[in-house]
């Protein structure tokens, strides 16, 4: 949870009861520095973009360059802890690699040349080549050359979660295509072609309960390898109007690809139903690239044969920070952001109203017992503005549940809870509202 900044000078108005908030504290509005924006962002282009910056979650250090605001971080995390699940699950193990990588061993592969004017390129003082990395098959292959050298230590699995760039000529849509961003890659390799392809539709189901658990309305579409190569891929996509991918799917049999990949489907090719065209945002990417890079950059391994044979491959990407965009291009209203429960940067909203019910005991007792419920995942707006000011600002960051305390129900013992996604308003007494919001929440988690 977050720290309030500088403990030790800490304003009155930043202690809980139980002290200065430490990290699992409920944070307080009035000790958050972030602010919203009510006006419109003029260089906002699509929804995610102009909702990220009025929420307070990101803002612009360059083209295509974003710094990530706490709120932002947050649900980022949440993010990344669910698809470090996933893929630990499936298997995987995690590493982390050099973003800066040499030219030599992009030569290797051909890619120094073929990856064209989007790989950030640059010199050391002793004018050797290097690139930033906006992948790391190369670095991965090197890596295993050095440390696997038997059939017995295989298959193998890694991935990390690490910033990547890409030199895009003209980056737009905020942090949707960027210049840097955050990437989950993973790479496989196997003693055989038969394995490799085991692993690649494992992957594939660890992405389809990755997005299902971030609350996603997402396809697996077949796909074009592009620069990546191998002869087999499939695009995840999250299914949004502003996309600018097409998707061609059929709801009867859940057959999908992208449009560039069947460009005159009309029926499905497995069930014969007409097929739907939608807008989506690409956010996963998983390809079999068998022997496209352990051949060039010559890596094996000693088989049951005692023979030095080339490792089978496969590579599988998700666009981390792309996730929040795409959600929000996703899940949204007129009034701001509808955050899925799995990755909202706070679950509650706590929102007193009136001068006073911030510091009333039934107020704070209510706060403990959601402390107690979900640490830190309580947002408490005790802020002395007015009422439609602190409703206009929930609304806009998109927590799932906001709990409205006003002296007309407090009086009484009872709260009122609005859920974001529905707009339903619920009164219920005080002591009943964390049974409640667990109930709700666990629904919504079993459903994915």
């Amino acid at each position: 949870m977050a720290r309030s900044p500088l403990p030790e000078k800490t304003d009155s108005r930043c202690i809980l009861p139980w002290g200065v908030p430490e990290k699992g504290k409920t944070l307080k509005a009035s000790c958050d520095p972030v602010q919203t924006l009510h006006e419109e962002p003029a260089e906002a282009e699509v929804v995610s973009h102009r909702l990220m910056l009025r929420a307070g979650l990101v803002r612009k250090l360059a083209g295509g360059v974003y710094s990530y605001l706490p709120m932002a971080v947050r649900a980022l995390r949440k993010v990344e802890a669910i698809i470090r699940e996933e893929m630990n699950s499936a298997g995987g193990q995690e590493v982390l690699l050099p973003a800066l990588q040499p030219s030599d061993l992009w030569e290797k592969t051909g890619r120094w040349q073929a990856y064209g004017p989007e790989l950030f390129r640059l010199h050391d003082r002793h004018e050797r080549a290097f690139a930033l990395g906006p992948t790391h098959e190369e670095v991965i292959t090197d890596l295993v050359s050095q440390v696997i050298r038997s059939y017995r230590q295989l298959p193998f699995i890694a991935y990390q979660i690490q910033t990547k760039f890409r030199d895009e000529r003209r980056p737009r849509f905020g942090i949707l295509r960027g210049r840097e961003f955050i990437m989950k890659d993973a790479y496989s390799f196997s003693v055989s072609e038969e394995n490799a392809r085991q692993i690649y539709t494992r992957m594939q189901e660890a992405y389809g309960r990755i997005f299902l658990r971030l609350g996603l309305d997402h396809r697996m579409v077949e796909a074009d390898s592009g620069l990546i190569g191998g002869n087999l891929s499939h695009e995840f996509m999250v299914m949004a109007d502003s996309g600018e991918d097409t998707v061609v799917t059929c709801e009867k049999c859940s057959w999908a690809s992208n449009i560039e990949k069947a460009p005159d489907a009309r029926v499905c090719p497995v069930c014969g139903s007409v097929l739907e065209s939608r807008t989506a945002i690409e956010v996963g990417h998983v390809f079999y690239l068998g022997h496209k890079y352990s051949t060039p950059m010559e890596t094996t391994f000693l088989d049951s044969a005692g023979k030095e044979v080339p490792f089978f491959m496969g590579c599988y990407g998700i666009g981390v920070s792309r996730i929040l965009a795409a959600t929000i291009e996703q899940s949204h209203d007129d009034k701001g952001i509808i955050w899925p429960v799995a990755m909202a940067p706070y679950r509650t909203a706590v929102l007193p109203l009136g001068p006073g019910m911030s510091e009333r005991r039934e107020v704070l007792s209510l706060l403990e017992s959601l402390e107690s419920l979900w640490p830190g995942e309580s947002y408490f707006d005790d802020r002395e503005i007015r009422p439609g000011m602190k409703f206009q600002d929930a609304d806009l960051r998109g927590f799932p549940f906001q709990v409205i305390l006003g002296d007309r129900h407090v009086d009484k013992g009872d709260g009122e809870v609005k859920i974001r996604r529905t707009g339903e308003r619920l009164v219920l007494p005080l002591k009943d509202i964390p049974a409640l919001l667990s109930a709700r929440v666990q629904g919504i988690l079993s459903e994915s």
